[in-house]
């Protein structure tokens, strides 16, 4: 199964996409844990995006595009994966899309996660203060200027997608703001697993 979970920073996709993950035995594609990695590494890929993720803002598109595509070819990926942040544009789905379609694969659902702005400014500030709190380094972007970024980024470039991906009936929304668990089994439902 190909999944996609779309929603704000901050509204659980990490969380519903390891869980997802677990049930159905595929791997999470996490582009932010890659871009991330890539910067700690010290890669070259990591030295190009550096600026762009500390200032809140999306690496290019190719980039994430190659990532994605080294990552799919891997064995564990045969059977199916989550992608949890990508895509964050039009143009990356439609670079998602062609690539797929270059492996004759295509999407099975996509997952968004609703949840209201200032829930979301509540959650990462508390991530952050619990990651603080357990003497864990805080995320770069896990603070309120970079949020409010972010979320300005989430709204002009990747709800977008929210209607592109309802228009090719591939979308199922649940309302994040539930428990953890609640969402978890209405996203369950949603992909019939």
């Amino acid at each position: 199964m190909r999944l996609i979970i779309l929603g704000p920073p901050g509204a659980g996709k990490g969380t519903q996409s390891a869980r997802i993950s677990q049930r159905l035995g595929i791997p999470q594609l996490s582009t932010g844990d890659m871009l991330r990695a890539a910067v700690k590494a010290g890669t070259e890929l990591g030295k190009r995006v550096e600026g762009i993720m500390a200032a809140g803002g999306l690496a290019p598109d190719q980039v994430v595009l190659d990532i994605i595509a080294a990552r799919i070819d891997e064995a564990d990926a045969k059977a199916g994966f989550i992608m949890d942040g990508f895509p964050r544009t039009i143009p990356q789905a439609d670079g998602l899309d062609a690539l797929l379609a270059t492996r004759r694969l295509a999407l099975d659902k996509v997952l968004e996660l609703r949840v209201d702005e200032s829930a979301l400014i509540d959650r990462i500030t508390t991530r952050a203060k619990e990651a603080a709190a357990r003497g864990e380094p805080v995320r770069k972007d896990d603070n309120p200027e970079v949020l409010s970024r972010r979320l300005q980024a989430y709204v002009k470039e990747t709800a977008p997608l929210v209607e592109h991906f309802a228009g090719k009936g591939l979308l199922q929304s649940i309302d994040g703001l539930q428990s953890v668990e609640t969402v978890e089994d209405q996203l369950t439902k949603a992909i019939g697993a």
